[in-house]
């Protein structure tokens, strides 16, 4: 299965933000990409953490799933819709929320991101808590290849990355990371935990990211990549915005799983 990993340096506009995302599925799709994921925040990086609660949509409305919907069905192609924000019951807080569309451009599945991100460095501080509510459970789906084969598919979101508990609920096949790492943080563990997770779950990891200076001033860390379930990196973009593709291979991650079956090897209750 061919795949794509959107890399983006997403701006203060979201309607600007949502046509490069709609332009880059169309381009990966062309190139015969049948799964698209696309980064965090992938509709906005905004000026204020508030912002987000400006553009918030209600599940299953608004103009970025409804672009996100005519896309999948458009091209006929799944779409890991890397984050929006969708509303909740709290007037001041939103989910991060990351929707899969089938190529039929319905959604079929959601995850709300878990772990919320903070972080302070000096003058560099970020807490989403002010602004985004914690979702509460895993959720993975299954995706259809062309070639006949079903994947079982974890969802996680960026900060998620650093908690491998998580990743073993999921017991997944490819497993999505849309992020927008700073660039500090990124650069001392992103490819680290990216490896880490693939190689622990024998599985692939698909990692579309953030990756530039942000009309924000917020520079993210970028290098969205594709890691095997042996922990290789099949393809990786550092910077600026553009596509990551490579094409997974069922055949090469059962032999990696049969050839070291430490999956079947783990004690029950661990």
């Amino acid at each position: 299965m061919k795949v794509a990993a959107v890399q983006m340096v997403s701006g203060l506009s979201m309607p600007d933000n949502l046509h490069d995302a709609v332009q880059a599925i169309a381009q990966a799709a062309a190139l015969g990409c049948e799964m698209i994921a696309l980064p965090e925040y992938f509709c906005l990086l905004g000026a204020r953490d508030t912002d987000k609660l400006e553009i918030a949509e209600n599940e299953g409305s608004g103009s970025m799933q409804r672009a996100l919907s005519l896309a999948a069905q458009t091209h006929g192609v799944w779409i890991i819709a890397g984050t929006l924000p969708l509303r909740s019951e709290q007037p001041d807080r939103v989910f991060n929320s990351s929707l899969v569309f089938n190529p039929q451009g319905q959604q079929i599945a959601r995850y709300d991101k878990m772990h919320l991100f903070a972080f302070s460095h000096g003058v560099e501080r970020y807490d989403e808590s002010r602004v985004l509510q914690a979702g509460a459970a895993p959720v993975h789906c299954d995706v259809a290849s062309r070639d006949g084969h079903t994947w079982r598919l974890g969802l996680s979101i960026c900060y998620d990355l650093r908690f491998p508990e998580l990743y073993r609920s999921l017991q997944a096949d490819i497993l999505l990371v849309p992020s927008a790492f700073t660039y500090t943080t990124g650069q001392a563990h992103w490819e680290l935990l990216l490896r880490a997770r693939a190689i622990e779950n024998q599985a692939y990891v698909i990692a579309p990211a953030q990756g530039g200076e942000h009309a924000n001033g917020r520079r993210t860390w970028g290098h969205s990549m594709v890691v095997d379930a042996w922990g290789l990196v099949l393809a990786e973009q550092a910077y600026g915005a553009g596509l990551v593709i490579a094409d997974l291979s069922w055949q090469a991650m059962q032999q990696r799983r049969n050839q070291l079956p430490a999956l079947a090897h783990r004690r029950s209750g661990l």
